[in-house]
């Protein structure tokens, strides 16, 4: 019999980081690495200046200039918001030692860039594996830890921007103080959509949008100044999302996932379409197990709605993968039940769609015994 993949938090837990995740969303403060301190400085000439002493996300210590000792305004302000970081620092290490999913420090400083150029609140959104952990501290599930140096982010449509961004998605990357670089495609005539650290780094953040058909190409994202890996069925996925609050060990920082049951829902039909890809096919079936008993646990009915909403020509490898996962489910469990009644509904309504569409025809010997 499968064993359950998550366990809940305690009621006193998920309370915490609904706090958490509330003064995420009023504008607690970020700051791409640690908040550091402050400290007085002379110059060459005995003035005095100010500085933020800080670890970068490298682990290396790094000085940032305030201003000189007469400027107090800023270097106030700046005191102030790292007074606010650390105090709500201290609530977040009890979730994480309790298992609340965190990122590193290279993950935290680039999506903290992206955050204070304002891309989540234009309505790009957080994919793959570290919205997956993002998804289960808001559920409220503790589960196996993720481990990727891969950082997938997406949007669906035209960026919503208050005022136009004069940075590009790359500069915006280098802002977190991390020196990105363009990966050039295989194909030289084709331009990069993916940006790594320089170096010898694994460390990379992929742009993505949807599809206008099933091919995988190339678009221009015009308002970032950059280009996109065009994804069939990226669609269903950025459909619905949420703002929500991504931990890490020194701060916290808002960011827009998928709707839970959307991103397992994708998870299962991705799975079967990497093609020669077994080890991330198993990943896709994992982290969908684990958020589809999630929902059953906690959202009953959002199963059966999000299969509800696929597209028909995703409902046959959608379908390959669920009994997959039946097989991994506790049984019997709220989230088995539901899956099987999600899987039975949708095969159901895609028989009739096809019936309805299906042709009418008949011989001339047919025509000539029922007239019009």
């Amino acid at each position: 019999m499968a064993t359950s993949l998550i366990h809940p938090f305690p009621a006193a837990l998920t309370t915490l980081f609904g706090t958490i995740d509330g003064l995420a969303k009023a504008g607690v403060p970020v700051f791409p690495g640690s908040p550091g301190s402050i400290s007085i400085r002379k110059n060459q000439h005995g003035a005095e200046y100010y500085v933020r002493r800080h670890y970068a996300d490298d682990g290396t210590q790094k000085e940032e200039y305030l201003g000189l000792a007469a400027e107090t305004d800023r270097v106030e302000q700046i005191a102030a918001q790292i007074a606010e970081v650390k105090s709500v620092t201290k609530e977040i290490r009890l979730l994480l030692r309790e298992g609340f999913q965190a990122v590193d420090p290279k993950t935290y400083a680039t999506l903290v860039s992206l955050h204070q150029h304002g891309l989540f609140a234009a309505g790009a959104t957080l994919v793959g594996s570290h919205a997956f952990g993002v998804i289960l501290n808001q559920m409220g599930f503790r589960a196996a830890a993720y481990a990727t140096e891969d950082v997938d982010l997406a949007r669906r449509e035209v960026l919503a921007f208050s005022r136009m961004p004069e940075k590009s998605f790359l500069q915006m990357l280098q802002d977190s103080g991390i020196h990105f670089v363009e990966v050039p495609d295989l194909d030289r005539r084709k331009a990069s959509s993916s940006f790594k650290q320089r170096g010898q780094s694994r460390f990379h953040v992929d742009l993505l949008v949807p599809s206008l058909d099933s091919a995988i190409h190339t678009v221009p994202v015009p308002e970032l100044k950059a280009h996109a890996t065009a994804l069939p069925y990226l669609a269903y996925l950025l459909g619905q999302t949420q703002m929500s609050t991504l931990l890490y060990r020194e701060g916290c920082c808002p960011v827009r996932i998928p709707l839970p049951e959307r991103f397992a829902v994708h998870k299962l039909l991705v799975s079967q379409l990497r093609p020669n890809r077994e080890a991330k096919s198993n990943k896709d079936i994992f982290q969908a197990t684990t958020v589809l008993e999630a929902l059953g646990e906690r959202f009953p009915g959002a199963i059966e709605a999000a299969f509800a909403d696929l597209p028909i020509s995703a409902r046959k490898p959608v379908t390959a993968a669920a009994r997959m996962v039946l097989d991994k489910l506790p049984q019997p469990s709220r989230a088995a039940e539901e899956l099987k009644e999600a899987v039975a509904s949708m095969e159901t309504s895609t028989s009739a769609v096809r019936k309805a569409e299906r042709p009418r025809s008949g011989t001339a010997k047919d025509k000539r015994r029922n007239p019009p």
